[in-house]
């Protein structure tokens, strides 16, 4: 069976709705009047206090009558389809995980029904999805086929979701706009956060609908998560932003009551998360029974109307079980007792809504099983076609790392021989500024937030304040030129900023945002390299994310101390699809971030500050259009006794050191390679055979720092050409302190540098 039948079995858009009593008698469903559509409810208006939470419905029996009206009879037969195709492929997966011919299984087991639900009132290709690993009954919904989830299961290379990437149960769809999901719990929230904030933006700028990805309207996004998610830190941010921007995002806290072993009441303060959220601005707060398909309808329509008609975000805080353990790596007979697992059993969606049908006289049992008949024959169809699929051959394991479309070290970013200087010399913080007021003139797309970065927020102080524009002036004044709509803060929050640039780029925006200290970068660690830098290639190639981070770093600011002097670049080069660029004068920071915001890759963009207004690495404009490619590092000395590679504020000091020790008969060449990731390899090859002498010097500690790889790799590769051992100058193993002799002592000088030469020369 082809994958256009598997759709067709699934969703019966045509041949559900019997026409005639024989059709009907044929299909299994009980002769009768059809009953009432259910009418779509209208959104409740914007909320100046929030409504209180409704009870969760109580677990109904399928022999109660109901008192509201049921959808049409070819809704609810397939709404009943899917689930119990959710719940069969499930069972085939875990069936398959026994025989040991795939690797991997985590369930949607007891999800099924307000998942349908959501997949019924939301639209494929026009909305935007961020689920989580329990959703396979919302993927089935919106169109995602049996075939696929198998290709996922078995690691195929034609699985849509991540072409043999990531574990199954990862829902990614590009067509469906099924955005890449991770394994960390809760990073997809502000990802979301961002998504539905490109849309929010290209409202405020008519321009960007053209340019973004698949704008609408009235789209909405859609973020589903665990209850045991909501107790990360960026559940709380993504509401934050979400309610403080009135975004139009629809969340879905599928709470089940355990994360793996720990219960919902170990979990939340007071066991109920909803009631912890309820004072959110502008957020329409429902709770429903999830495991009821037709609750859950009402209240998923509700929801999505209200984010349609631009209220604001909606959680809808749906209760249902976990009728198999968290997956077959765990066993939950360890900590859950017979009782509680039967209890749950009751409230078995899959069952209790077939049930329901036929009480409702919808269908009779022989069709019932008719659908079960046919759905259980194309699990056992697609499992078979997946399981002779092939997997990714292993030539491809480092595909799409980076762009395979944009090539950032090609001599199409080389214009270095060409520029032509004009007007006064600025500074690095000058040719920063410069380049991102011509860059954002040139793209519309391109955002610039983060904090502080804005020169006034609250705009009727704009004509009587200077403005802050950063707090080292680095995005000063284009807030007032291009508006707040391009150019605006954040809240306090890294993992804020960089999960929701995630988003945005995702659609099509070009975030270009600002950590304001690299010591506070580690709250936004996760998004950085679990996200921002693997979205590429854990979705191959189907998603991306082009951010650039700019990062003020570095010490040799007196006061600095601990926490304003951190370097540490050796955490980040380290991470495959993340480009890393550390300039060392005005001139190369203008072109390479002309060069970084032009590219197709995520880019960590880091801004010595010490270095922002020296007089020493001034430089006249280069142009609009100046660019240095990546990779490609400068020789800034020539020499012929020593070679010193090295970058950011350790430059100066080498040329210090270099000048000093000319006057003893040493002559020392100096390369600064401008990017660490991609470094250029060939220029440290050159200068290493010309002098065979070499040291490497940075401000990261000695230990596991940047120049340890470099060092290694001279060794290991240009060993013959070598007269002495390579020498590192670095930071002490220690943390900048903040009385100036300890930090004098602690980062590298130039007068540790002339020793080191001297040392070499004499080897």
């Amino acid at each position: 069976m082809n994958d256009t039948k598997v759709l067709k079995l699934v969703r019966k858009t045509d041949s559900t709705e019997p026409e005639t009593p024989e059709q009907e008698a044929e299909m299994g469903m009980a002769p009768g009047p059809t009953s009432v559509p259910m009418k779509p409810a209208a959104a409740p208006e914007p909320q100046r206090s929030i409504p209180k939470p409704v009870a969760a419905t109580a677990p109904q029996r399928a022999a109660e009558p109901r008192t509201q009206d049921l959808p049409d009879r070819k809704l609810l037969i397939e709404m009943y389809r899917t689930m119990y195709l959710s719940r069969r492929i499930d069972d085939k997966e875990i069936q398959l995980k026994g025989q040991n011919k795939i690797f991997f299984q985590i369930s949607g087991a007891g999800h099924e029904a307000v998942l349908v639900a959501a997949g019924v009132v939301l639209k494929p290709g026009y909305d935007w999805f961020y689920p989580y690993y329990r959703d396979r009954a919302l993927c089935l919904q919106l169109g995602m086929t049996p075939l696929e989830m198998f290709l996922s299961a078995v690691g195929a290379e034609a699985d849509p979701n991540s072409h043999g990437r990531q574990m199954p149960s990862h829902w990614g769809h590009k067509k469906l706009n099924i955005v890449s999901q991770s394994s960390p719990t809760g990073t997809q929230l502000l990802q979301a956060v961002g998504c539905a904030e490109a849309t929010y933006r290209s409202t405020l700028m008519k321009e960007l609908q053209k340019l973004i990805g698949s704008f609408h309207d009235d789209e909405v996004t859609y973020v589903s998560l665990g209850d045991g998610t909501s107790s990360e830190g960026e559940f709380w941010e993504a509401l934050n932003t979400a309610s403080n921007l009135k975004l139009p995002v629809v969340f879905l806290l599928e709470d089940n009551g355990y994360a793996i072993s720990v219960p919902v009441e170990v979990q939340t303060a007071g066991g109920d998360v909803s009631k912890l959220v309820q004072n959110f601005p502008s957020l329409y707060l429902q709770r429903c029974d999830g495991t009821d398909p037709i609750a859950s309808l009402e209240t998923m329509r509700r929801a999505v109307d209200y984010c349609r008609q631009r209220k604001g975000p909606a959680l809808v805080h749906a209760k249902v079980i976990r009728p198999y353990s968290h997956s077959l790596s765990d066993d939950e007979k360890l900590y859950r007792p017979d009782e509680e697992r039967a209890s749950d059993a009751e409230r078995d969606p899959v069952k209790r809504f077939g049930a329901l049908l036929i009480d409702e006289g919808v269908i009779d049992q022989n069709g019932l099983q008719r659908i079960k008949d046919e759905v259980d024959a194309l699990v056992t169809d697609a499992a078979d076609k997946a399981l002779a699929s092939p997997q990714p051959a292993k030539e491809t394991a480092t595909d799409f790392v980076f762009s395979p479309d944009i090539d950032p070290t090609a001599k199409q970013f080389d214009t270095e021989d060409a520029v032509q200087l004009s007007g006064n010399a600025g500074t690095v913080v000058d040719l920063i500024n410069r380049c991102l007021d011509t860059e954002m003139a040139r793209d519309p797309r391109i955002v610039v937030f983060g904090e502080d970065v804005a020169d006034c927020s609250r705009e009727q102080y704009l004509e009587t304040v200077k403005g802050k524009g950063g707090v080292f002036k680095v995005t000063a004044n284009l807030q007032r030129k291009y508006g707040s709509a391009r150019v605006f803060n954040s809240p306090l929050a890294e993992a804020n900023i960089v999960g929701r640039a995630i988003g945005m780029a995702t659609r099509g925006l070009k975030p270009v945002v600002e950590i304001q200290f690299f010591d506070y970068i580690w709250p936004a660690m996760h998004q950085i390299r679990n996200e921002l830098a693997l979205l590429r290639w854990r979705s191959g190639n189907e998603w991306k994310a082009p951010v650039v981070l700019r990062v003020p770093i570095g010490g040799y600011l007196k006061g600095g101390a601990v926490y304003h002097s951190q370097s540490g670049v050796s955490t980040f080069t380290q991470i495959p699809g993340l480009r890393v660029v550390y300039p060392s004068n005005a001139l190369d920071a203008n072109g390479l971030l002309r060069t970084s915001i032009r590219c197709d890759d995520p880019v960590l963009f880091l801004e010595h500050k010490h270095l922002y207004r020296q007089a020493y690495n001034k430089s006249q404009y280069p142009g609009e259009d100046f660019k240095i490619p990546l990779g490609k590092a400068k020789k800034v000395r020539e020499g012929t006794d020593i070679s010193i590679i090295t970058y950011g504020a350790l430059v100066q000091r080498s040329i210090v050191a270099a000048k000093q020790m000319e006057q003893e008969g040493v002559s020392v060449e100096i390369v600064d390679l401008r990017s660490l990731l991609p470094y250029d390899w060939n220029a440290i090859a050159e200068t290493v055979k010309k002098t065979s002498r070499v040291i490497v010097a940075h401000e990261d500690s000695l230990s596991f720092g940047f120049g340890a790889e470099i060092a290694a790799r001279i060794g290991d590769e240009l060993f013959e050409y070598l007269d002495a051992p390579v020498k590192r100058v670095c930071a002490l193993d220690t943390f900048v302190a903040y009385a100036p002799q300890l930090e004098d002592a602690i980062l590298p000088q130039a007068l540790d540098v002339a020793k080191a030469i001297a040392e070499l020369k004499a080897y």
